[in-house]
């Protein structure tokens, strides 16, 4: 259809270029005489840009700078005996003992830089949780049964806001980074799960009540009654800081110290005071009985990379035997957590978005690092964690030039990761990446940096990018005989002596063996690829960008409202019939079908109330535009469009059509 005037344009970009941070946004065009009326205001995308780190600018404060000096030489000095304590080889009970004073300390310094940071804003997580629950974005599983501590459904907003953002996750690095996607089973045998380590070693220290069978995890029960303990009104302050100094040392304490301070302080079930186990290691994973017979133990996955490395050699033969190449997942997975908590993130089903890039282990450059190389990132190293400082911002080019990050291919994916973080809704300046500490490094991993989003629980886990160097893939080949390795062509060919081999066997004596060697051209080398991991927990990067998002209108505490950006909105648009006058049907139809025919979801809503009132439902849900049909628009054709975040609204004519853009890409215009 010709269009006459053509004011309102929606359009997915095609732009890729992280430093944009643009792909899979709605782009709204408007015409000069519209634009105007918007100003600077239209939309939520220019509120995140230029966003001052306040964390890191706040530590600049030369007064608060001063107060953190005593605590930041603490830590550094601590810092300083660990590295003496490794270097000279001290028995690993006294490494354990310094690393736990180490993090006792950075833990204190942590939280008076918190505690000094300035306050911009208020959140109020009650009133959050509160809209959430009532517009049914997630709510407990099996609530008219009592519920399941750590199992939650996903509403319509909650499923809706998921899918697309999974859907922008698939195009921001499958399709963009030209990955293999697989979906693998979630049944795992045993002996998958041995080899890679997590049957020994994927354990929490818990305990039981003997009389109920009540289970606890032994750090949370400590920490809360601990906490209790110190409360109380008859607390003398020499009880309260020996407190303090033993809940910022309990996350490296052994299981004999845990259990010492059960003991020492009668600590007893929370639910009914009786008394409690020894402290057991207890296996996360969920087990099970494959197949009738019960003979085939298995679990369910902890996490969704096994099912891509026992499928490698597959996988590489797609990729026509060339290394590096990259393959993807999206699934749930599952950890039998003892004491699930704080709503989406700690729960014991959630929904992982993992990538596996292979690569040469001697040649980890990356073909696309130029163009993130610029990019700024919050870098909190295990260095400046060890010596007390504060996380730094610098380009990840710098970083990797400097060896902060060891190499290109994790660089380059932690830039990947801000972009997509910051294009879901993370805010810029609650967003940095911490390198995990020697002490906390996964069992698989050489190298590891946590994305983690500033939230109202604190700084929260939502991406891991490790490199897991050749571990799973060496662990796999010991336990199946099967070569799980690739073939590289040697820049130039080269001469090297080997051994010749007879198939034949026979009983010989020593005197009787001769063994031959002679040199032999060779043009490929077979060696086992490393893994750069990035792996996105989509339930945590859920509840961090609901927080980061989560607004109260000024002068107004009742009218909640959430600024999810279009990309990922659960609705796009809603039509309002300012009444139930039956002359607005044809038109409300006709806008529909065309939201429809353009695949953009939206919702009428034609109830009785008030058109405030109704915007402030539909705010609540975060739809990012209303179009309202009113007595006008059957006049002259005419139609208001209202914005979510700023509630500017303008008048334009209604026209649906369609048409090419740049003569490649769909071009939506739904008003003309």
């Amino acid at each position: 259809m010709s269009l006459a005037l053509p004011v309102f344009l929606f359009h997915y970009t095609t732009r890729l270029h992280p430093s944009a941070f643009s792909f899979g946004y709605f782009r709204v065009f408007l015409p000069r005489q519209a634009s105007r009326q918007f100003g600077t205001q239209w939309g939520t995308r220019k509120k995140n840009r230029a966003v001052p780190l306040k964390i890191v600018s706040a530590m600049a404060d030369p007064k608060i700078e001063e107060i953190l000096a005593p605590l930041r030489s603490a830590v550094k000095e601590q810092g300083d005996m660990v590295r003496q304590l490794k270097s000279s080889g001290a028995p690993e009970i006294d490494i354990k003992r310094a690393v736990a004073e180490l993090k006792a300390r950075k833990k204190i310094l942590e939280d008076k830089e918190l505690a000094l940071t300035p306050v911009t804003e208020s959140f109020d997580r009650g009133k959050m949780e509160d809209l959430l629950k009532r517009r049914f974005f997630y709510d407990q599983s099996f609530a008219i049964y009592g519920g399941v501590t750590g199992q939650f459904d996903y509403g319509p907003m909650g499923c809706a806001l998921k899918a697309n953002m999974l859907n922008l996750w698939r195009s921001f690095f499958i399709i963009e980074e030209g990955m293999s996607e697989v979906d693998c089973s979630v049944l795992t045998p045993e002996p998958v799960l041995k080899a890679s380590g997590h049957v020994e070693r994927f354990a929490d220290l818990m305990v039981k009540d003997l009389t109920s069978g009540e289970c606890f995890r032994l750090d949370h029960l400590i920490k809360a009654a601990l906490e209790k303990q110190a409360a109380a009104k008859d607390a003398k302050l020499e009880f309260k800081e020996k407190i303090a100094d033993i809940l910022v040392k309990l996350d490296g304490m052994t299981k004999d110290e845990m259990g010492a301070l059960l003991k020492e302080f009668k600590i007893k079930s929370p639910l009914t005071g009786n008394d409690l186990t020894e402290p057991i290691e207890f296996n996360l994973m969920f087990s099970t009985h494959i197949g009738p017979t019960g003979l085939i133990k298995g679990f369910l996955r902890p996490e969704t990379a096994q099912g891509i490395f026992v499928n490698f050699k597959r996988l590489l033969e797609f990729n026509m035997g060339k290394l590096p190449f990259a393959a993807a997942q999206i699934g749930n997975a599952f950890r039998n957590e003892i004491s699930p908590r704080s709503g989406l993130l700690r729960v014991r089903e959630f929904t992982m978005a993992e990538i596996e890039h292979f690569c040469d282990p001697n040649d980890k450059s990356h073909p696309k690092f130029s163009d993130v190389s610029d990019t700024e990132v919050v870098l909190y190293s295990a260095c400046d964690q060890m010596d007390g400082k504060s996380a730094k911002i610098m380009t990840i080019g710098d970083a990797v030039h400097l060896k902060l990050v060891d190499n290109e291919t994790l660089g380059y994916y932690m830039a990947r990761i801000q972009a997509y973080l910051l294009l879901v809704g993370i805010a810029k300046d609650k967003l940095r990446f911490r390198q995990h500490m020697a002490q906390e490094m996964a069992h698989y991993a050489c190298d590891c940096w946590d994305a983690e989003a500033l939230t109202s629980y604190g700084w929260v886990e939502c991406v891991g990018c490790a490199d897991r160097s050749a571990y799973d893939l060496t662990q796999h080949t010991s336990a199946t005989g099967t070569k799980l390795s690739a073939e590289k062509t040697l820049p130039a060919p080269k001469t090297v002596t080997v051994t010749a081999a007879d198939s034949s066997e026979h009983i010989i004596t020593k005197d009787m063996l001769t063994v031959k060697t002679y040199e032999k051209t060779v043009h490929v080398e077979e060696i086992i690829p490393s893994v750069v991991e990035p792996s996105f927990g989509i339930g945590r990067v859920m509840y961090a960008l609901l927080e980061h998002n989560f607004r109260v209108r000024k002068n107004d505490e009742q009218r909640t409202f959430l600024t999810i950006p279009p990309s990922v909105a659960p609705l796009k648009c809603a039509i309002f019939p300012l009444s139930a006058n039956t002359d607005f049907q044809p038109k409300i139809k006709q806008l529909s079908s065309a939201f429809r025919k353009l695949d953009i979801s939206h919702r009428i809503d034609d109830s009785s109330g008030s058109i405030g009132r109704r915007y402030s439902r539909t705010d609540e849900i975060a739809v990012p535009f209303g179009v309202t049909i009113d007595f006008e628009t059957l006049k002259n054709s005419t139609a208001t469009l209202r914005e979510r975040d700023s509630m500017e609204q303008i008048r334009l004519p209604v026209s649906i059509g369609r048409r090419p853009f740049q003569g490649k890409w769909p071009a939506f215009y739904i008003f003309g």
